[in-house]
C-alpha cells in the first residue's frame, strides 16, 4: 500500500491486469468510455449526413418534377389560348359570312318583290287584252 501510495505520488499507477500505467485506472476507463461515446457520435454524425444527404436529393428530384409540371401546365395553357384565338377567329368568319349571307337575302327578297309586281302588272295587262277582244 505504501509502495502504491509512493507510485501514486510520482503518477503511476497499477490497472485491473496489475500492469503499470501513467494514468489513474478510473480515468483511463473514463478516457476509454469517452472514446466509444465519440466513435458512436461520428457514426452517428455520419448516418445523419447521409440521411440529409438523401433528403437534398429527394427534394431536388421533387423539384424538377414541380418544375415539369408546371411547364406542361404552361404549355397547356398557351394551348388553350390559342385555341381560343382561333375559335374567336372563326366565330368573326362566321359572323362576317352569316351578314354577307342576310344581305343576299334581302337583295333576293327585293327582287322577289320587284318580280312579283312585274307578274302582276303583266296578268293585269294580258286580262286587258283578253277584255277588249
Amino acid at each position: 500500500a505504501m509502495a502504491q501510495a509512493a507510485l501514486g505520488a510520482a503518477g503511476l499507477h497499477f490497472d485491473e491486469l496489475n500492469k503499470l500505467r501513467v494514468l489513474e485506472p478510473e480515468v483511463a476507463a473514463q478516457t476509454a468510455q469517452l472514446r466509444e461515446e465519440c466513435r458512436a457520435f461520428v457514426d452517428k454524425t455520419a448516418e445523419f449526413q447521409k440521411i440529409v444527404g438523401s433528403l437534398i436529393e429527394l427534394v431536388d428530384q421533387l423539384a424538377k418534377a414541380a418544375e415539369n409540371e408546371k411547364m406542361k401546365a404552361i404549355g397547356a395553357r398557351n394551348l388553350l389560348k390559342s385555341i381560343a384565338k382561333q375559335r374567336e377567329a372563326q366565330e368573326q368568319q362566321l359572323q362576317a359570312l352569316i351578314a354577307e349571307k342576310n344581305m343576299q337575302l334581302e337583295r333576293y327578297r327585293i327582287e322577289y318583290e320587284t318580280l312579283c309586281k312585274i307578274e302582276a302588272d303583266q296578268n293585269e295587262f294580258i286580262d286587258q287584252f283578253i277584255f277588249q277582244k
